[in-house]
């Protein structure tokens, strides 16, 4: 429908434009009194198809809250305070715990004086749901096709229910706990927060393509050179040619855009050093970044949401390699690309006026052959001409040489305003080099270790068999402690498993080495009992002791005292210990 209307509005402004050019041909050479003729019927114009359809800026939380309002009336969205859940650490305040006797209740009833009702297990299960809802409801708002589509708030109310099914069936499962409304209310506040950026940046791409009032505004000087051109009594082929110039403007644009995308993420997956390689090689350098930079907040982040870690990192290095590499291979493949694309679309002109010679056609035969052959290159098609007049069009090399003459200036135009800002912001995110990284990267399994929070390292989602990992970290940085003195662990997970010291879980206590026999999380993970670490790990516990403890609230005392031996690694040690990834 908007489709249709827009090229309504826009074949109407030709052929009015047309009109009012053929009163005022006897002043051709006062181009004062053209223009001034042109803005005030430019200016009624545009009133006209401004009383009829505008698309409006929109605002994502206000319809988020409003949805959530309407569907729990006892609560007040606007006024109560919401946590962006994907910084909590302890779930314990978002569940009510279900009941239970015997053993499992009385260890539960002991958890709960000390004043935590979850089990490190509850904490892994639900840290794992809430990435799992977060990264589908992704794919949703990629789906609704925002950028294409248009922005509809139905969207939210799709996205609401999504995460309500994804909570009731949770809680349906064999876990421990039913959640608060409070979590709900939380996740979608805080999903939809995250996602706010990519859903208004979509509906802006959709609405300065189709906004009736902005589209055409972009088009006045479009516009007023086909107006001239029937002013000074240009022929039907050379008006025509202009008109096609106009049209294909966009869509030529859009295609090398995207083709350039492609390219660049062929080259950095081939040259640039951190995305050449499997995910153990993109590991390796976000940790040799981390240990650079010394950011502990970035470490948190990287421990605890080591997804939207990765993806914050490839954004970084898309970005850096854009501009660092812009005028040695970003603006030369976007030269390179544009020069192909003006010679497949020639070709398609110039095959389409053989075809109509040859078959003794007219312009309606040419426009279908070359629309038709371009249709693989260009989002494009008969209709997009639907309305303009057209029928006296005879000259077709003239036709075919005014194409070539636009076409060149076209090619021009969109080089010189090819830039480092110009280029993600012209294309939807699906398109973007980072984000086509990031699909591929992301593409695997991201279930973490129940004890020291390291990622499993294969590259299947949802694969078969065990979750396991070439090194375990100490498990101290994931906040794991000594239950009999708080002090968190200095030890490794395969450490652990070859000891006989005791967990947690919610059947009772168990050594670790008998740690599968907990049930939960810790079924589906292989730990084999060794000796092999990273000094890389060792490093950070000391380096960042004080930023621990004070995040943890606890120290590294008693049980979980640092050995003297680990300080003695500088971070070019760590650093050079993740050579042992690859």
């Amino acid at each position: 429908m908007i489709d249709d209307q827009r090229t309504h509005h826009e074949n109407t402004l030709y052929e009015k434009s047309k009109e009012l050019a053929l009163k005022l041909k006897h002043k051709a050479n006062d181009e004062e009194t053209l223009k001034k003729e042109f803005d005030l019927f430019w200016e009624q114009s545009v009133k006209i198809i401004t009383n009829t359809s505008t698309i409006r800026d929109i605002d994502i939380m206000r319809d988020v809250r409003k949805i959530l309002s309407d569907v729990y009336e006892s609560v007040s969205v606007d006024q109560r305070e919401s946590r962006d859940i994907f910084t909590v650490l302890n779930y314990s305040e978002y569940v009510h715990l279900k009941k239970y006797t015997g053993i499992k209740g009385s260890i539960r009833s002991v958890k709960q004086m000390y004043g935590s009702i979850l089990f490190k297990q509850d904490e892994a299960q639900i840290s794992l749901f809430i990435t799992d809802v977060a990264h589908q409801t992704d794919r949703m708002i990629q789906s609704f096709n925002i950028s294409k589509m248009g922005y509809n708030n139905s969207y939210i109310q799709q996205l609401i229910d999504y995460i309500k099914t994804r909570v009731t069936e949770h809680e349906e499962g064999q876990v421990n706990y039913v959640f608060k409304n409070q979590f709900f209310m939380d996740l979608v506040l805080s999903i939809c927060k995250r996602a706010n950026k990519m859903i208004t940046d979509q509906h802006r791409l959709f609405r300065d393509t189709n906004d009736p009032v902005m589209y055409v505004e972009k088009k006045r000087e479009e516009y007023y050179s086909i107006f001239l051109k029937y002013c000074l009594g240009s022929t039907s082929a050379v008006i025509f040619g202009e008109i096609v110039y106009q049209k294909l403007k966009e869509p030529i644009e859009q295609s090398v855009y995207k083709k350039t995308a492609r390219d660049l993420t062929d080259e950095m997956r081939s040259n640039c050093e951190s995305l050449n390689g499997n995910r153990s090689n993109l590991e390796k350098h976000i940790l040799k970044t981390l240990a650079e930079q010394e950011d502990f907040d970035k470490y948190m982040n990287y421990i605890h949401k080591p997804r939207d870690h990765l993806k914050s990192f490839i954004r970084d290095e898309v970005s850096r390699f854009i501009t660092d590499q812009f005028s040695v291979s970003v603006l030369p493949k976007m030269k390179e690309n544009i020069k192909l694309l003006q010679q497949k679309i020639m070709k398609a002109a110039h095959e389409s006026t053989e075809h109509v010679q040859v078959n003794r056609g007219d312009v309606g035969l040419w426009w279908k052959s070359f629309t038709q052959q371009i249709s693989d290159e260009l989002i494009f098609s008969e209709k997009d001409l639907s309305g303009v007049k057209h029928d006296d069009v005879d000259d077709f090399n003239l036709l075919e040489d005014v194409m070539r003459r636009e076409l060149t200036d076209i090619m021009s135009e969109i080089s010189s305003r090819f830039n480092t800002e110009t280029f993600p912001v012209k294309l939807d995110y699906k398109f973007r080099p980072d984000e086509l990284l990031i699909d591929l990267f992301c593409q695997c399994c991201w279930v973490q270790c129940p004890f020291c929070k390291v990622v499993c390292t294969n590259t299947i989602e949802n694969h078969d068999g065990d979750h396991s990992v070439p090194f375990h970290r100490v498990t101290g940085i994931n906040g794991s402690y000594y239950s009999s003195a708080q002090n968190l662990c200095t030890d490794i997970c395969t450490n652990l498993v070859a000891s006989d010291q005791c967990f947690n879980s919610p059947d009772g206590r168990f050594k670790y080495r008998e740690y599968r026999r907990a049930g939960g999380v810790y079924v589906k993970w292989s730990i084999s009992p060794d000796f092999f670490d990273l000094t890389y790990w060792k490093w950070f516990v000391c380096r960042f002791q004080n930023d621990l403890e004070k995040y943890y609230n606890k120290t590294f005392d008693g049980y979980g005292k640092i050995p003297d031996k680990w300080r003695r690694y500088s971070k070019q040690d760590a650093i050079e210990s993740l050579s042992q990834y690859m």
